[in-house]
């Protein structure tokens, strides 16, 4: 989680070890980059190539939103297979700014993060003094409303993967370094179905955030701006007021809306730091909420 207060003044950042995700959720930020300016607000987000230098303005603030580091290879569009050339997230909607330099004489502050450590070093000038540029290696924001999500129109709960946005492939089939799948408004019209995610624990870690609204899911506790975790081969699913009312709701075409959250997954096991053990606000009854559903088997056949 990042929280920006003021304005980078003569002090430009890159990464030399990954790409940066960006996933704004208050306020509004303005990247000046060697290849251009982007403003980014909530329900958009940004994607900083490795290596690329910038300099972050506040623009509406505070500013606050979510950030992955990208340490393997870089995120691309995933595969749509039997689904074709339409839905999901399109390339015509991932914008690259147009070419914009500074040509200004000042001391500036460059911090450069290289294997897991910060250098610094002052320069004569402003770095972002690239006057043109070509290729597709360039930073780019993307408007969350435009993803088109998919499902099913009959009956089953697919796996989210269907909703993936982004994806960092890894050299294991079925896994990925990371994943930034999107759970936005969309309609729900399968039969006989329990809709909401499954019981389930799996071998991709999850941490998913709330951008605004409310998860399906998890309707208590879970906030905008919060976040949570359930590493691999961890078991969670719904809370007992999402089982509830997806198993005794009438199973009519029915619109989720007034949600927006996202899920970052990856095949890697997530360690907290400090500050998220200790120093964030937590949740701390948030295991709490699963003990009080029922056992509902009995043995017999037939719906229930």
């Amino acid at each position: 989680i990042y929280l920006v207060t003021d304005s980078m003044v003569d002090a430009y950042f890159y990464s030399a070890d990954s790409e940066l995700l960006v996933v704004p959720q208050e306020g509004r930020l303005r990247f000046c980059t060697e290849l251009g300016v982007i403003d980014a607000a909530p329900q958009e987000i940004v994607i900083l190539p490795r290596g690329l230098v910038y300099r972050v303005e506040v623009l509406d603030g505070p500013a606050r939103g979510f950030v992955c580091e990208n340490y393997g290879q870089k995120f691309e569009l995933p595969g749509r297979g039997p689904i074709g050339a339409n839905c999901m997230a399109n390339p015509r909607d991932f914008k690259a700014p147009v070419a914009a330099f500074e040509d200004r004489e000042v001391t500036s502050t460059l911090t450069i993060k290289w294997c897991g450590q910060f250098h610094e070093t002052e320069i004569a000038q402003s770095p972002l003094d690239i006057v043109a540029w070509h290729g597709n290696y360039a930073p780019m924001k993307y408007d969350l409303k435009t993803y088109c999500p998919v499902g099913a129109v009959l009956f089953d709960h697919p796996d989210p993967s269907i909703f993936t946005v982004l994806t960092a492939p890894s050299s294991h089939p079925g896994t990925a370094n990371i994943d930034f799948v999107l759970f936005r408004e969309r309609w729900l019209v399968s039969e006989n179905t329990f809709r909401p995610p499954w019981y389930h624990k799996n071998v991709m870690s999850e941490l998913m955030g709330n951008i605004y609204g409310e998860y399906d899911a998890k309707p208590q506790g879970f906030v905008p701006g919060g976040m949570s975790l359930h590493n691999m081969m961890l078991p969670h699913g719904p809370d007992r007021d999402a089982f509830e009312k997806a198993t005794t709701s009438n199973l009519g075409p029915a619109k989720l809306e007034n949600t927006m959250s996202f899920m970052f997954e990856t095949r890697f096991p997530q360690h907290l730091t400090e500050f998220a053990a200790h120093g964030a606000p937590l949740q701390d009854d948030y295991i709490d909420c699963w003990t009080s559903l029922e056992k509902k088997f009995d043995g017999t056949a037939g719906e229930k």
